[in-house]
């Protein structure tokens, strides 16, 4: 690879500084002063400026019914809902917390200081202060030496500043700060949706243990009636009224009904256990929370669905797909920078000093020690072969493809809303056929025990009513649980619960502090600073509402 470098310095030895008046401070002034007149000429943003892609979507839900409303859904606390304190409870819990979304808040405070790195690149890159103190000794052998006019031994002293500051001609370093704010901007939308994903994981799995322990109940209250049942046909057979079949079959169902217990029991726990690992806690039964079994919580009447572009400005992880696409936008400017020269403002100014001749060390500080150099360079890089061209090109394969991604996105979320709607509204329906059928088997066992005790029936029919109530009810309760399944499933689909975090701190306080006492972490912690919603759209070359100015 070739550079051609263009590099005019003005250098001054110590009597050339004091017969053209040149001070130190005409030196900083006249750097200022070049540095201003390069950077309001460095008006070019190479590049594309970001542009929120198109999506399809359609006008309404697929999924039609009286418990659907198009008007727009409460964004905030959807799971209150249910009217259960104990559901409420356990999701603010689980957003206190929750492990995995503390890693996604800790994700957000690395993109605010990588965003203060990216920043920092539009001042100048390199101020570093130097200083050395060294004996030398010459070589005798060296070429031209001469003892008489060299000293061979010295100690030589030295303080400096240099200074580099590469200037944003094309806007290499502003698309840097463009790609860095959208990516905290999609660090924002991935915690967001971690909270929308945990929020509706907390409501499923507390339903599910609500539903294994109404299951458990309806288990143990058949195998009460059938105890009984088993009784009376014991009975009737000790008197010879019939055969020894009968408390035979009575016992075989007994024990069947009383095998599921166990499993429900243990499927009870690793519910619990699940639910607790949801709420940062080690796996316990948490009864002091739970409070205790309970029931499954009812379905409003009523459901706000609003429309499918509603998900475009609610749903988190589109909008992180649309920053994602926005940090790699900027990208394409950043690579293309490097297809032009670049120009930069160099310079050093320091105290050099040597105990030769009538110098000594005490003489560093003087006035006649000063010595610097100052001035515009360019660099550019030529003869690459391609290699920077196809690196834009890369940039812009990727850019592409996250655009796709970001419409992928976009149908994907409208299937997972029409998915829920469906599971929700079949379910719905179907428990209402099954609320109907528990009635029916109920009364059927009634009837048929009352016959079976006249000796109407044989035990065969007890059995087959017994059997059924037992199917039919731990159906319907079945489906109860799937009806609150699909809802949640679908204001998950929605997007909704990601509102809660909005003026709170991503992590514990407690886990700020420890993070504190290892880093300055300046007022990047601050709950403050952090936006309650996205900037739409996200931010571009032009108009850049940076999410969180970084703390240097």
């Amino acid at each position: 690879m070739v550079y051609i470098r263009v590099d005019t310095r003005v250098h001054r030895d110590r009597q050339k500084v004091e017969g053209n008046h040149v001070t130190p401070s005409d030196f900083v002034a006249r750097s200022l002063l070049g540095a201003a007149c390069l950077a309001f000429s460095a008006c070019t943003t190479l590049g594309p400026d970001f542009e929120t892609p198109k999506a399809t979507v359609a006008d309404t839900w697929a999924e039609q019914s009286a418990e659907l409303s198009r008007a727009a859904p409460e964004p905030q606390s959807w799971w209150s809902v249910f009217n259960d304190p104990v559901l409420d409870e356990l999701v603010e819990m689980a957003y206190r917390q929750n492990l995995p979304l503390q890693v996604a808040g800790l994700r957000i405070f690395e993109a605010r200081a990588q965003l203060g790195i990216a920043i920092g690149q539009q001042y100048p890159q390199q101020q570093q202060v130097n200083g050395a103190l060294t004996r030398v000794g010459l070589s005798k052998n060296s070429p031209n030496f001469n003892s008489a006019f060299t000293d061979d031994t010295f100690t030589q002293s030295n303080i400096g500043l240099d200074a580099a500051w590469e200037l944003d001609f094309w806007g290499r370093f502003r698309r840097g700060v463009e790609s860095a704010g959208a990516s905290l901007g999609a660090s924002i939308a991935d915690y967001d949706n971690a909270l929308v994903s945990l929020t509706a994981e907390v409501a499923r799995v507390y339903v599910s243990l609500r539903t294994l322990e109404e299951r458990l109940a309806i288990a143990r209250d058949n195998s009460v009636t059938q105890r009984r049942s088993y009784r009376i046909a014991d009975v009737r057979f000790q008197n010879g009224a019939v055969s020894e079949l009968d408390p035979s079959q009575a016992l075989s169902l007994l024990k069947s009904t009383e095998s599921t217990v166990p499993l429900l029991e243990s499927q009870i726990r690793q519910t619990r256990n699940a639910l607790s690992i949801l709420l940062g806690m080690p796996p316990n039964d948490l009864h002091d929370v739970l409070q205790g079994s309970g029931k499954i919580p009812e379905p409003p009447a009523q459901i706000e669905v609003g429309v499918p572009a509603d998900l475009l400005r609610r749903r988190p992880d589109i909008r992180s797909a649309e920053l994602q696409a926005a940090t790699q936008s900027a990208l394409i400017g950043v690579a293309k920078s490097d297809l032009y020269p670049r120009f930069a403002l160099v310079g050093s100014i320091g105290l050099l000093n040597g105990d030769t001749g009538s110098n000594g060390n005490s003489d560093l500080f003087k006035s006649d020690s000063v010595g610097y150099n100052y001035g515009p360079s360019a660099s550019w890089q030529i003869l690459n072969y391609g290699r920077l061209k196809n690196r834009v090109r890369v940039q812009d394969a990727r850019l592409e493809a996250l655009l796709v991604n970001y419409q992928d996105t976009v149908l994907r979320a409208a299937q997972e809303v029409e998915d829920g709607l469906s599971a929700y509204t079949g379910a719905r329906e179907q428990s209402s056929y099954l609320k109907d059928s528990v009635k029916a088997a109920q009364r059927s066992v009634d009837l048929a025990l009352v016959q079976y005790r006249e000796g109407a029936v044989d035990y065969q029919r007890v059995l087959d009513t017994q059997q059924t109530l037992l199917r039919v009810q731990d159906r319907y309760t079945s489906v109860r649980g799937e009806v609150l399944g699909g809802l949640i499933a679908t204001y998950k689909a929605l997007g909704g619960g990601w509102e809660i975090r909005a003026g709170k701190a991503f992590v514990s306080p407690e886990r700020q502090e420890q993070m504190k006492k290892r880093t300055d972490w300046g007022h990047l912690l601050d709950a403050e600073s952090v936006p309650g919603e996205l900037p739409v759209p996200p931010p571009t070359g032009k108009d850049q509402p940076l999410l969180n100015s970084p703390d240097w």
